[in-house]
């Protein structure tokens, strides 16, 4: 008896992770592109995976990771929340770029602390600002090296905004395997390199974030808590490189799902492709809290 159920119990979940993964792939078709996800939940066989050691580019997603490896070096007594850091006439990404902080200081020449900096790179998503910090810390591989010693391979960072601006192809030098964002979501939410007071600085910035209100967020129930990073590309030739989301979703019992969707060289619209990256979140949400139903 105890072997029949076993194997019952053992042969539903086999299938609703079939399901699932069945059912992402369906959302994906609608992408008209590229599509790569993955999911993580602690005490869970969750299973999301669509194409997980893709290499798609992730373009803003690079700002999380940064800001981590900025407060690992904070935490080093290398660096200090509060230092000033010059803002530079040459730092400035010419003609025009998404940043709040070049919009308000378009001739530069002030001195921002690095803790501002940091908000708006992670929260805003800010071009410039993530520049910034990136000068300051010594550039991308600096970040590349930390994620990937706490992650486990799967990072690549090669090029900060500037170089992303001058040159659309080299975003793709850029890339995060969901697999390996996923894992490094789960590092900084069950066991952070970081202290209780960065890691909730961190992880405040990201749930306080505008940027992506349709994509993870989209379609989940009203007032969940969602943590999260967003990546876009400009569009070109009929394709948009790079419309990305990952994050961690709070699910009812206070556990925190990790899901990482990149959606790749797509020709569909924007509110498709963010509605395929809400749906994919939604239905992964839904099969992580299906057996407490």
């Amino acid at each position: 008896m105890r072997l029949i159920l076993v194997l019952t119990l053992f042969t539903s979940t086999a299938f609703a992770q079939t399901s699932l993964q069945q059912k992402i792939a369906a959302i994906a078709g609608d992408a008209r592109g590229k599509v790569s996800v993955a999911c993580l939940l602690p005490g869970s066989a969750l299973k999301c995976d669509l194409n997980p050691h893709a290499h798609p580019p992730m373009q803003s997603v690079f700002k999380f990771p940064l800001a981590l490896t900025t407060l690992h070096l904070i935490e080093l007594g290398t660096l200090s929340l509060d230092q000033p850091i010059r803002f530079l006439p040459s730092d400035r990404i010419l003609p025009h770029t998404y940043s709040p902080l070049q919009d308000k200081y378009p001739e530069a020449n002030v001195d921002i602390p690095l803790r501002e900096l940091l908000r708006l790179a992670v929260s805003l998503s800010d071009n410039t600002a993530a520049d910034l910090v990136l000068r300051l810390i010594g550039g991308p591989a600096v970040v590349d090296a930390y994620v990937n010693s706490i992650a486990g391979r799967g990072f690549h960072l090669r090029d900060n905004e500037h170089g992303l601006h001058r040159d659309i192809r080299v975003q793709y030098r850029n890339w995060f395997e969901p697999a390996s964002a996923v894992r490094f979501l789960r590092r900084i939410s069950d066991d952070s390199p970081l202290t209780p007071e960065h890691t909730g600085l961190l992880l405040g910035w990201m749930k306080d974030s505008p940027t992506g209100p349709h994509r993870i967020k989209g379609e989940l129930p009203s007032g969940t808590v969602v943590m999260h990073k967003t990546g876009t590309s400009g569009s070109a030739e009929g394709l948009t490189n790079a419309t990305n989301d990952i994050g961690l979703i709070t699910l009812p019992d206070g556990r925190r799902l990790a899901i990482a969707v990149f959606v790749s060289d797509s020709s569909a619209d924007e509110a498709t492709r963010d509605a395929v990256i809400a749906r994919i979140a939604k239905a992964a949400y839904d099969a992580a809290v299906e057996p407490s139903r």
